[in-house]
Protein backbone atom coordinates (compact mmCIF):
# COMPACT_ATOMS: atom_id res chain seq x y z
CA UNK A 1 0.00 0.00 0.00
CA UNK A 2 1.34 3.44 -0.94
CA UNK A 3 2.35 5.59 2.04
CA UNK A 4 0.88 9.06 2.61
CA UNK A 5 4.29 10.64 2.02
CA UNK A 6 4.80 8.85 -1.31
CA UNK A 7 1.25 9.66 -2.49
CA UNK A 8 1.79 13.37 -1.77
CA UNK A 9 5.06 13.24 -3.64
CA UNK A 10 3.34 11.58 -6.59
CA UNK A 11 0.57 14.20 -6.53
CA UNK A 12 3.09 17.01 -6.49
CA UNK A 13 4.91 15.35 -9.37
CA UNK A 14 1.70 15.13 -11.40
CA UNK A 15 0.90 18.78 -10.67
CA UNK A 16 4.41 19.81 -11.71
CA UNK A 17 4.00 17.91 -14.99
CA UNK A 18 0.63 19.57 -15.58
CA UNK A 19 2.06 23.03 -14.96
CA UNK A 20 5.03 22.35 -17.19
CA UNK A 21 2.67 21.09 -19.88
CA UNK A 22 0.59 24.27 -19.59
CA UNK A 23 3.67 26.45 -20.06
CA UNK A 24 4.86 24.35 -22.99
CA UNK A 25 1.38 24.48 -24.51
CA UNK A 26 1.34 28.29 -24.34
CA UNK A 27 4.76 28.53 -25.96
CA UNK A 28 3.77 25.93 -28.56
CA UNK A 29 0.64 27.90 -29.49
CA UNK A 30 2.69 31.06 -30.05
CA UNK A 31 5.32 29.15 -32.02
CA UNK A 32 2.55 27.60 -34.14
CA UNK A 33 1.05 31.04 -34.79
CA UNK A 34 4.44 32.28 -35.92
CA UNK A 35 4.76 29.28 -38.22
CA UNK A 36 1.29 29.96 -39.60
CA UNK A 37 2.21 33.54 -40.51
CA UNK A 38 2.65 33.97 -44.26
CA UNK A 39 6.28 33.27 -45.14
CA UNK A 40 7.73 36.10 -47.23
CA UNK A 41 11.29 34.76 -47.22
CA UNK A 42 12.65 37.84 -45.48
CA UNK A 43 14.85 37.82 -42.39
CA UNK A 44 14.13 40.35 -39.62
CA UNK A 45 16.17 43.16 -38.07
CA UNK A 46 15.03 44.79 -34.83
CA UNK A 47 16.56 48.26 -34.39
CA UNK A 48 16.61 49.82 -30.91
CA UNK A 49 16.88 53.58 -31.31
CA UNK A 50 18.13 54.93 -27.98
CA UNK A 51 19.97 51.72 -27.14
CA UNK A 52 22.10 53.40 -24.49
CA UNK A 53 19.11 54.57 -22.40
CA UNK A 54 17.35 53.17 -19.35
CA UNK A 55 14.30 51.89 -21.24
CA UNK A 56 16.49 49.88 -23.60
CA UNK A 57 18.66 48.25 -20.95
CA UNK A 58 15.87 47.64 -18.41
CA UNK A 59 13.01 46.60 -20.73
CA UNK A 60 13.77 46.26 -24.43
CA UNK A 61 16.91 44.11 -24.42
CA UNK A 62 15.65 41.85 -21.57
CA UNK A 63 12.42 41.39 -23.56
CA UNK A 64 14.30 40.50 -26.76
CA UNK A 65 16.39 38.04 -24.74
CA UNK A 66 13.30 36.28 -23.36
CA UNK A 67 11.68 36.03 -26.78
CA UNK A 68 14.95 34.73 -28.19
CA UNK A 69 15.50 32.11 -25.49
CA UNK A 70 11.85 30.92 -25.69
CA UNK A 71 12.13 30.42 -29.44
CA UNK A 72 9.32 32.87 -30.21
CA UNK A 73 11.15 35.09 -32.68
CA UNK A 74 11.22 34.38 -36.41
CA UNK A 75 14.31 32.63 -37.69
CA UNK A 76 17.17 34.82 -38.88
CA UNK A 77 16.36 37.72 -36.56
CA UNK A 78 19.14 40.17 -35.71
CA UNK A 79 19.25 43.13 -33.32
CA UNK A 80 20.88 46.50 -33.90
CA UNK A 81 21.38 49.18 -31.27
CA UNK A 82 21.63 52.83 -32.30
CA UNK A 83 22.39 55.83 -30.08
CA UNK A 84 24.65 58.88 -29.86
CA UNK A 85 26.99 57.20 -27.36
CA UNK A 86 30.04 55.50 -28.84
CA UNK A 87 29.55 51.98 -27.52
CA UNK A 88 30.39 48.42 -28.47
CA UNK A 89 28.24 45.31 -28.18
CA UNK A 90 30.33 44.40 -25.14
CA UNK A 91 29.37 47.74 -23.58
CA UNK A 92 25.69 47.02 -24.27
CA UNK A 93 26.05 43.56 -22.80
CA UNK A 94 27.58 45.00 -19.66
CA UNK A 95 24.77 47.58 -19.30
CA UNK A 96 21.98 45.06 -19.87
CA UNK A 97 23.31 41.99 -18.05
CA UNK A 98 21.92 42.94 -14.59
CA UNK A 99 18.39 43.00 -16.09
CA UNK A 100 18.48 39.93 -18.36
CA UNK A 101 17.41 37.33 -15.73
CA UNK A 102 19.42 34.47 -17.12
CA UNK A 103 18.65 31.05 -15.62
CA UNK A 104 21.51 28.67 -14.90
CA UNK A 105 20.45 26.42 -17.75
CA UNK A 106 20.43 29.38 -20.16
CA UNK A 107 23.90 30.77 -19.53
CA UNK A 108 25.42 28.92 -22.45
CA UNK A 109 22.92 30.62 -24.79
CA UNK A 110 23.71 34.20 -23.75
CA UNK A 111 26.75 34.23 -25.98
CA UNK A 112 24.70 33.23 -29.03
CA UNK A 113 22.18 35.99 -28.25
CA UNK A 114 24.82 38.71 -28.21
CA UNK A 115 26.41 37.29 -31.37
CA UNK A 116 23.29 38.37 -33.32
CA UNK A 117 23.58 41.90 -31.89
CA UNK A 118 25.44 44.83 -33.36
CA UNK A 119 25.70 48.54 -32.61
CA UNK A 120 25.93 51.77 -34.62
CA UNK A 121 26.66 55.19 -33.13
CA UNK A 122 25.09 58.28 -34.65
CA UNK A 123 23.06 61.42 -34.12
CA UNK A 124 19.27 61.67 -34.31
CA UNK A 125 19.08 64.47 -36.88
CA UNK A 126 21.79 63.95 -39.53
CA UNK A 127 21.22 62.24 -42.85
CA UNK A 128 24.76 60.91 -42.99
CA UNK A 129 24.35 58.99 -39.73
CA UNK A 130 21.07 57.37 -40.76
CA UNK A 131 22.53 56.51 -44.17
CA UNK A 132 25.36 54.84 -42.29
CA UNK A 133 22.75 52.92 -40.24
CA UNK A 134 21.02 51.88 -43.47
CA UNK A 135 24.32 50.65 -44.93
CA UNK A 136 24.89 48.56 -41.81
CA UNK A 137 21.39 47.05 -42.06
CA UNK A 138 21.95 46.22 -45.74
CA UNK A 139 25.20 44.44 -44.89
CA UNK A 140 23.38 42.32 -42.32
CA UNK A 141 20.61 41.41 -44.79
CA UNK A 142 19.73 43.28 -47.95
CA UNK A 143 16.11 42.11 -47.99
CA UNK A 144 15.21 42.11 -44.28
CA UNK A 145 11.98 43.25 -42.65
CA UNK A 146 12.84 46.12 -40.31
CA UNK A 147 11.35 47.02 -36.92
CA UNK A 148 12.37 50.34 -35.36
CA UNK A 149 11.73 50.83 -31.63
CA UNK A 150 11.78 54.50 -30.58
CA UNK A 151 13.15 54.16 -27.03
CA UNK A 152 13.75 57.90 -27.14
CA UNK A 153 12.55 61.19 -25.63
CA UNK A 154 9.45 62.53 -27.43
CA UNK A 155 11.40 65.65 -28.35
CA UNK A 156 13.24 63.76 -31.10
CA UNK A 157 10.31 61.73 -32.49
CA UNK A 158 9.76 64.12 -35.42
CA UNK A 159 13.38 64.18 -36.59
CA UNK A 160 14.06 60.46 -36.04
CA UNK A 161 10.94 59.27 -37.87
CA UNK A 162 11.67 61.66 -40.74
CA UNK A 163 15.19 60.20 -40.99
CA UNK A 164 13.86 56.63 -40.95
CA UNK A 165 11.52 57.47 -43.81
CA UNK A 166 14.22 59.26 -45.81
CA UNK A 167 17.11 56.86 -45.25
CA UNK A 168 16.16 53.53 -43.69
CA UNK A 169 13.03 52.10 -45.31
CA UNK A 170 13.15 48.49 -46.44
CA UNK A 171 13.82 47.34 -49.95
CA UNK A 172 12.92 44.27 -52.03
CA UNK A 173 9.29 44.06 -50.92
CA UNK A 174 10.06 43.69 -47.22
CA UNK A 175 8.09 45.68 -44.62
CA UNK A 176 8.97 48.41 -42.11
CA UNK A 177 7.25 48.85 -38.72
CA UNK A 178 7.82 51.63 -36.20
CA UNK A 179 7.12 51.28 -32.47
CA UNK A 180 6.42 54.58 -30.72
CA UNK A 181 6.58 54.91 -26.91
CA UNK A 182 4.24 57.16 -24.94
CA UNK A 183 3.70 60.03 -24.30
CA UNK A 184 1.99 60.66 -27.62
CA UNK A 185 1.91 64.43 -27.16
CA UNK A 186 0.93 66.56 -24.15
CA UNK A 187 -2.56 67.59 -25.25
CA UNK A 188 -4.89 67.35 -28.23
CA UNK A 189 -3.00 69.90 -30.34
CA UNK A 190 0.48 68.41 -29.81
CA UNK A 191 -0.86 64.88 -30.28
CA UNK A 192 -2.54 65.87 -33.55
CA UNK A 193 0.70 67.49 -34.70
CA UNK A 194 2.62 64.26 -34.05
CA UNK A 195 -0.11 62.10 -35.61
CA UNK A 196 -0.21 64.22 -38.78
CA UNK A 197 3.57 64.10 -39.00
CA UNK A 198 3.60 60.31 -38.68
CA UNK A 199 0.71 59.84 -41.11
CA UNK A 200 2.67 61.68 -43.79
CA UNK A 201 5.54 59.25 -43.36
CA UNK A 202 3.90 55.89 -42.66
CA UNK A 203 0.69 53.97 -43.20
CA UNK A 204 -1.42 53.25 -40.10
CA UNK A 205 -0.53 49.54 -40.32
CA UNK A 206 3.15 50.46 -40.02
CA UNK A 207 2.68 52.35 -36.73
CA UNK A 208 2.59 50.65 -33.33
CA UNK A 209 1.89 53.11 -30.49
CA UNK A 210 2.80 51.04 -27.48
CA UNK A 211 1.07 51.27 -24.11
CA UNK A 212 2.65 48.49 -22.06
CA UNK A 213 -0.47 48.16 -19.88
CA UNK A 214 -2.29 46.61 -22.84
CA UNK A 215 0.17 43.73 -22.67
CA UNK A 216 -0.54 42.79 -19.05
CA UNK A 217 -2.16 39.42 -18.41
CA UNK A 218 -5.26 40.64 -16.60
CA UNK A 219 -5.87 43.54 -19.00
CA UNK A 220 -5.83 41.10 -21.92
CA UNK A 221 -8.03 38.77 -19.87
CA UNK A 222 -10.81 41.39 -19.75
CA UNK A 223 -12.04 40.44 -23.21
CA UNK A 224 -12.14 36.73 -22.33
CA UNK A 225 -13.89 37.34 -19.00
CA UNK A 226 -16.52 39.59 -20.53
CA UNK A 227 -17.29 37.82 -23.78
CA UNK A 228 -16.37 34.22 -22.94
CA UNK A 229 -18.72 33.84 -19.95
CA UNK A 230 -22.51 33.78 -20.06
CA UNK A 231 -22.83 34.78 -16.39
CA UNK A 232 -21.50 38.31 -16.91
CA UNK A 233 -23.27 39.40 -20.09
CA UNK A 234 -26.81 39.92 -18.73
CA UNK A 235 -25.64 42.01 -15.73
CA UNK A 236 -22.98 44.11 -17.49
CA UNK A 237 -25.05 47.29 -17.73
CA UNK A 238 -26.52 50.30 -15.94
CA UNK A 239 -29.41 48.27 -14.52
CA UNK A 240 -27.10 46.15 -12.37
CA UNK A 241 -23.80 48.02 -12.00
CA UNK A 242 -23.56 50.97 -9.60
CA UNK A 243 -19.98 52.06 -10.33
CA UNK A 244 -16.73 51.02 -11.95
CA UNK A 245 -13.43 51.91 -10.25
CA UNK A 246 -10.10 51.58 -12.08
CA UNK A 247 -7.15 52.10 -9.75
CA UNK A 248 -3.40 52.49 -10.09
CA UNK A 249 -1.31 53.13 -6.94
CA UNK A 250 2.42 53.15 -6.22
CA UNK A 251 4.03 53.09 -2.75
CA UNK A 252 6.98 55.32 -3.74
CA UNK A 253 7.53 58.90 -4.83
CA UNK A 254 9.58 60.40 -7.63
CA UNK A 255 12.86 59.20 -6.08
CA UNK A 256 14.91 62.01 -7.58
CA UNK A 257 13.34 61.76 -11.03
CA UNK A 258 10.77 64.51 -10.56
CA UNK A 259 11.99 66.59 -13.51
CA UNK A 260 10.34 64.34 -16.09
CA UNK A 261 7.26 63.71 -13.97
CA UNK A 262 6.67 67.41 -13.29
CA UNK A 263 6.49 68.10 -17.01
CA UNK A 264 3.65 65.60 -17.49
CA UNK A 265 1.95 64.94 -14.13
CA UNK A 266 -0.06 61.95 -12.93
CA UNK A 267 -2.99 62.48 -15.33
CA UNK A 268 -0.82 62.29 -18.44
CA UNK A 269 1.50 59.69 -16.96
CA UNK A 270 -1.17 57.17 -15.95
CA UNK A 271 -4.81 58.22 -16.27
CA UNK A 272 -5.09 59.45 -19.86
CA UNK A 273 -3.44 56.32 -21.25
CA UNK A 274 -3.21 53.23 -18.98
CA UNK A 275 -6.47 53.68 -17.07
CA UNK A 276 -8.43 54.95 -20.06
CA UNK A 277 -7.38 51.92 -22.09
CA UNK A 278 -8.66 49.64 -19.32
CA UNK A 279 -11.91 51.64 -19.26
CA UNK A 280 -12.37 51.00 -22.99
CA UNK A 281 -11.96 47.24 -22.60
CA UNK A 282 -14.31 47.23 -19.61
CA UNK A 283 -17.05 49.31 -21.25
CA UNK A 284 -16.91 48.45 -24.96
CA UNK A 285 -19.55 46.46 -26.82
CA UNK A 286 -18.81 42.98 -28.10
CA UNK A 287 -16.61 43.28 -31.22
CA UNK A 288 -17.73 41.50 -34.38
CA UNK A 289 -14.51 39.44 -34.43
CA UNK A 290 -11.25 39.27 -32.51
CA UNK A 291 -9.46 41.19 -35.27
CA UNK A 292 -7.47 44.25 -34.24
CA UNK A 293 -9.61 46.67 -36.22
CA UNK A 294 -12.92 45.35 -34.88
CA UNK A 295 -11.70 45.63 -31.28
CA UNK A 296 -10.26 49.11 -31.82
CA UNK A 297 -13.49 50.22 -33.52
CA UNK A 298 -15.41 49.37 -30.34
CA UNK A 299 -12.87 51.16 -28.15
CA UNK A 300 -13.24 54.31 -30.23
CA UNK A 301 -17.03 54.17 -29.86
CA UNK A 302 -16.67 54.14 -26.08
CA UNK A 303 -14.34 57.14 -26.15
CA UNK A 304 -16.65 59.08 -28.47
CA UNK A 305 -19.51 58.53 -26.00
CA UNK A 306 -17.42 59.72 -23.04
CA UNK A 307 -17.98 63.27 -21.81
CA UNK A 308 -15.11 65.74 -21.59
CA UNK A 309 -13.81 66.03 -18.03
CA UNK A 310 -14.24 69.24 -16.05
CA UNK A 311 -12.73 70.45 -12.80
CA UNK A 312 -15.90 69.39 -10.97
CA UNK A 313 -15.20 65.79 -11.99
CA UNK A 314 -11.76 65.53 -10.40
CA UNK A 315 -9.85 65.76 -7.13
CA UNK A 316 -6.10 66.44 -7.24
CA UNK A 317 -3.47 65.78 -4.58
CA UNK A 318 0.26 66.16 -4.00
CA UNK A 319 2.17 64.14 -1.43
CA UNK A 320 4.10 65.64 1.47
CA UNK A 321 6.69 63.93 3.60
CA UNK A 322 5.84 61.78 6.60
CA UNK A 323 7.95 62.94 9.56
CA UNK A 324 7.54 59.48 11.09
CA UNK A 325 8.45 57.67 7.89
CA UNK A 326 10.65 54.60 8.14
CA UNK A 327 12.75 55.49 5.07
CA UNK A 328 14.46 58.67 3.96
CA UNK A 329 12.32 58.74 0.82
CA UNK A 330 9.09 58.60 2.83
CA UNK A 331 10.15 61.64 4.86
CA UNK A 332 10.40 63.74 1.71
CA UNK A 333 7.49 65.40 -0.04
CA UNK A 334 7.16 65.92 -3.79
CA UNK A 335 8.53 69.46 -3.60
CA UNK A 336 11.52 68.23 -1.60
CA UNK A 337 12.76 66.46 -4.72
CA UNK A 338 15.53 68.74 -5.99
CA UNK A 339 14.59 68.03 -9.60
CA UNK A 340 11.07 69.42 -9.05
CA UNK A 341 10.57 73.19 -9.67
CA UNK A 342 10.09 75.22 -6.53
CA UNK A 343 6.43 75.67 -5.62
CA UNK A 344 5.25 73.13 -8.22
CA UNK A 345 1.48 72.52 -8.33
CA UNK A 346 1.77 69.31 -10.32
CA UNK A 347 -0.57 66.62 -9.02
CA UNK A 348 0.87 63.30 -7.86
CA UNK A 349 -2.62 61.92 -7.12
CA UNK A 350 -5.81 62.26 -9.12
CA UNK A 351 -9.34 60.89 -9.10
CA UNK A 352 -11.56 61.52 -12.11
CA UNK A 353 -15.22 60.56 -12.56
CA UNK A 354 -15.99 59.88 -16.22
CA UNK A 355 -19.45 59.53 -17.75
CA UNK A 356 -20.24 57.39 -20.79
CA UNK A 357 -23.38 58.56 -22.53
CA UNK A 358 -24.78 55.48 -24.22
CA UNK A 359 -27.58 53.02 -23.58
CA UNK A 360 -25.46 50.56 -21.61
CA UNK A 361 -23.66 52.95 -19.25
CA UNK A 362 -25.72 56.11 -18.89
CA UNK A 363 -25.58 57.18 -15.23
CA UNK A 364 -22.80 54.76 -14.18
CA UNK A 365 -19.67 56.58 -12.92
CA UNK A 366 -16.35 55.29 -14.22
CA UNK A 367 -13.94 56.38 -11.50
CA UNK A 368 -10.27 56.50 -12.49
CA UNK A 369 -7.89 56.79 -9.55
CA UNK A 370 -4.09 56.98 -9.58
CA UNK A 371 -1.39 58.14 -7.22
CA UNK A 372 2.24 58.01 -6.18
CA UNK A 373 3.58 57.65 -2.63
CA UNK A 374 0.44 55.88 -1.42
CA UNK A 375 0.02 53.01 1.03
CA UNK A 376 0.32 50.15 -1.48
CA UNK A 377 1.20 48.98 -4.95
CA UNK A 378 -2.00 48.09 -6.75
CA UNK A 379 -3.69 48.15 -10.13
CA UNK A 380 -7.20 46.79 -10.45
CA UNK A 381 -10.66 47.05 -12.00
CA UNK A 382 -13.50 46.97 -9.48
CA UNK A 383 -17.07 46.44 -10.73
CA UNK A 384 -19.51 47.36 -7.94
CA UNK A 385 -23.07 46.11 -8.35
CA UNK A 386 -26.23 47.82 -7.15
CA UNK A 387 -27.83 47.15 -3.77
CA UNK A 388 -30.14 44.16 -3.42
CA UNK A 389 -33.74 45.45 -3.68
CA UNK A 390 -36.20 44.45 -0.95
CA UNK A 391 -33.54 42.65 1.08
CA UNK A 392 -34.50 40.08 3.74
CA UNK A 393 -31.45 40.99 5.83
CA UNK A 394 -30.59 44.04 7.95
CA UNK A 395 -29.04 46.85 5.91
CA UNK A 396 -25.91 46.95 8.09
CA UNK A 397 -25.16 43.32 7.20
CA UNK A 398 -25.39 43.61 3.43
CA UNK A 399 -22.48 44.88 1.35
CA UNK A 400 -22.57 45.44 -2.37
CA UNK A 401 -21.38 42.60 -4.58
CA UNK A 402 -18.14 43.38 -6.40
CA UNK A 403 -16.17 41.73 -9.19
CA UNK A 404 -12.49 42.64 -8.94
CA UNK A 405 -9.81 42.03 -11.55
CA UNK A 406 -6.39 42.67 -10.05
CA UNK A 407 -3.77 43.56 -12.65
CA UNK A 408 -0.87 43.80 -10.19
CA UNK A 409 0.69 42.68 -7.95
CA UNK A 410 -0.32 39.04 -8.23
CA UNK A 411 -2.91 38.64 -10.97
CA UNK A 412 -6.31 37.63 -9.63
CA UNK A 413 -10.06 37.65 -10.24
CA UNK A 414 -12.33 37.56 -7.22
CA UNK A 415 -15.97 38.18 -6.46
CA UNK A 416 -17.11 39.76 -3.19
CA UNK A 417 -20.46 38.32 -2.22
CA UNK A 418 -22.74 37.67 0.74
CA UNK A 419 -23.03 34.25 2.40
CA UNK A 420 -24.57 32.94 5.59
CA UNK A 421 -22.48 33.36 8.72
CA UNK A 422 -21.21 29.96 9.90
CA UNK A 423 -23.04 28.68 12.96
CA UNK A 424 -26.54 28.48 14.32
CA UNK A 425 -27.73 32.00 13.52
CA UNK A 426 -28.96 33.00 10.07
CA UNK A 427 -27.12 36.18 9.20
CA UNK A 428 -25.21 37.47 6.18
CA UNK A 429 -21.51 38.29 5.94
CA UNK A 430 -19.15 39.28 3.14
CA UNK A 431 -16.80 36.70 1.65
CA UNK A 432 -14.94 36.08 -1.60
CA UNK A 433 -14.82 33.63 -4.47
CA UNK A 434 -11.13 33.88 -5.27
CA UNK A 435 -9.12 33.00 -8.37
CA UNK A 436 -5.58 34.06 -7.52
CA UNK A 437 -3.27 33.11 -10.36
CA UNK A 438 -0.33 32.27 -8.10
CA UNK A 439 -2.50 29.60 -6.45
CA UNK A 440 -4.49 28.29 -9.40
CA UNK A 441 -1.54 28.39 -11.81
CA UNK A 442 1.23 27.83 -9.29
CA UNK A 443 4.69 27.85 -10.81
CA UNK A 444 3.62 29.29 -14.17
CA UNK A 445 5.59 32.35 -15.24
CA UNK A 446 3.47 35.14 -16.67
CA UNK A 447 5.07 36.78 -19.72
CA UNK A 448 6.12 40.39 -19.31
CA UNK A 449 3.86 42.93 -21.01
CA UNK A 450 6.65 44.00 -23.35
CA UNK A 451 7.20 40.39 -24.42
CA UNK A 452 3.60 40.09 -25.59
CA UNK A 453 3.57 43.43 -27.36
CA UNK A 454 6.90 43.13 -29.16
CA UNK A 455 5.91 39.66 -30.32
CA UNK A 456 2.68 41.21 -31.64
CA UNK A 457 4.74 43.63 -33.73
CA UNK A 458 6.69 40.78 -35.30
CA UNK A 459 3.40 39.03 -36.08
CA UNK A 460 1.78 42.18 -37.44
CA UNK A 461 -1.04 42.26 -34.86
CA UNK A 462 -2.17 45.75 -33.80
CA UNK A 463 -4.88 44.50 -31.42
CA UNK A 464 -3.13 45.90 -28.35
CA UNK A 465 -1.83 49.13 -29.86
CA UNK A 466 -3.39 52.58 -29.99
CA UNK A 467 -4.90 53.81 -33.26
CA UNK A 468 -4.82 57.46 -34.41
CA UNK A 469 -8.54 58.14 -33.95
CA UNK A 470 -8.46 56.41 -30.56
CA UNK A 471 -5.66 58.70 -29.45
CA UNK A 472 -7.53 61.78 -30.69
CA UNK A 473 -10.64 60.95 -28.66
CA UNK A 474 -8.57 60.19 -25.55
CA UNK A 475 -6.98 63.64 -25.69
CA UNK A 476 -10.34 65.28 -26.37
CA UNK A 477 -11.59 63.99 -23.02
CA UNK A 478 -8.65 65.31 -20.99
CA UNK A 479 -7.23 68.37 -22.77
CA UNK A 480 -9.65 71.05 -21.46
CA UNK A 481 -9.12 69.80 -17.90
CA UNK A 482 -5.33 69.80 -18.29
CA UNK A 483 -5.35 73.36 -19.65
CA UNK A 484 -7.52 74.51 -16.72
CA UNK A 485 -5.26 72.84 -14.17
CA UNK A 486 -2.12 74.28 -15.71
CA UNK A 487 -3.44 77.79 -16.21
CA UNK A 488 -2.11 80.63 -14.06
CA UNK A 489 -5.14 80.52 -11.77
CA UNK A 490 -5.37 76.74 -11.74
CA UNK A 491 -6.23 74.83 -8.55
CA UNK A 492 -3.64 73.84 -5.98
CA UNK A 493 -3.52 70.09 -5.24
CA UNK A 494 -4.63 68.90 -1.80
CA UNK A 495 -1.70 67.64 0.34
CA UNK A 496 -1.65 64.04 1.50
CA UNK A 497 0.95 62.23 3.59
CA UNK A 498 3.44 59.87 1.95
CA UNK A 499 2.20 56.31 2.62
CA UNK A 500 -1.47 57.19 3.14
CA UNK A 501 -4.43 56.07 0.99
CA UNK A 502 -4.39 59.41 -0.78
CA UNK A 503 -6.81 62.30 -0.65
CA UNK A 504 -9.93 61.88 1.50
CA UNK A 505 -11.83 64.38 -0.67
CA UNK A 506 -11.38 61.97 -3.58
CA UNK A 507 -13.33 59.25 -1.78
CA UNK A 508 -15.98 61.78 -0.88
CA UNK A 509 -16.45 62.70 -4.57
CA UNK A 510 -16.58 59.02 -5.56
CA UNK A 511 -19.20 58.36 -2.88
CA UNK A 512 -21.21 61.35 -4.07
CA UNK A 513 -21.18 59.95 -7.62
CA UNK A 514 -22.49 56.54 -6.51
CA UNK A 515 -19.68 54.37 -5.13
CA UNK A 516 -20.37 52.71 -1.77
CA UNK A 517 -17.54 52.32 0.73
CA UNK A 518 -18.18 49.43 3.08
CA UNK A 519 -16.65 46.32 4.60
CA UNK A 520 -12.95 46.02 3.82
CA UNK A 521 -13.13 48.98 1.44
CA UNK A 522 -13.88 51.76 3.95
CA UNK A 523 -11.93 54.94 4.49
CA UNK A 524 -9.92 54.68 7.71
CA UNK A 525 -9.07 58.16 9.04
CA UNK A 526 -6.35 56.79 11.34
CA UNK A 527 -4.34 55.77 8.27
CA UNK A 528 -4.32 59.31 6.90
CA UNK A 529 -2.52 61.91 8.97
CA UNK A 530 -4.08 64.96 7.35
Amino acid sequence: MMSEESSVTAGERIRAFEEMAAVQKGVAILQHELQEEPKDGHPHIFVVLGASGDLAKKKIYPTLWRLYIDGLLPENTQFVGYARSKLTVEDLKSKCSPYLKVAESEKNKVKSFWEVNSYVAGSYDKDVDFKNLDSHLLKLASNANRLFYLALPPSVYHTVTAQIKACCMTKSGAWTRVIVEKPFGKDLASSELLSKHLSKLFQEEQLYRIDHYLGKEMVQNLICLRFGNRIFGPVWNRDNIAAVVITFKEPFGTQGRGGYFDEFGIIRDVMQNHLLQILCLTAMERPVTMSAEDIRDEKVKVLKATKTLTLDDVVLGQYVGDPDGKTEDSKLGYRDDKTVPKGSKTATYALGCLSICNERWDGVPFILKCGKATNERKAEVRIQFRDVPGSLFPEDQLKRNELVMRVQPGEAVYCKMMTKMPGMAIGAEETELDLTYNHRYEGIKMPDAYERLILDVFMGSQMHFVRTDELREAWRIFTPLLHTIESEGGPSPIPYVYGSRGVKEADELAKKRGLAYSGTYQWRPSKNKL
